[in-house]
């Protein structure tokens, strides 16, 4: 149960962090320093996405199915 909700989080980071670039870009919302995920190099913005696909992949390894 912690590791859906775990892999939640993390695509809802991301899907946020995406969506607001994209605004951004388009010019619908006002520019702030968000970085987009897995093309900026935001230093440690790109280490906690890592880590957080990492965790990810591990969720995603140790199901169980009972």
């Amino acid at each position: 149960r912690f590791g859906v909700l775990l892999v939640l989080g993390m695509a809802g980071i991301i899907f946020w962090q995406a969506v607001i670039n994209v605004g951004m870009t388009t010019g619908l919302m006002p520019v702030v320093g968000i970085p987009l995920p897995f093309f900026s190099y935001g230093g440690s913005s790109l280490l906690c996405l890592l880590v957080g696909t990492g965790l990810a992949m591990n969720v995603s390894m140790r199901r169980y199915y009972f």
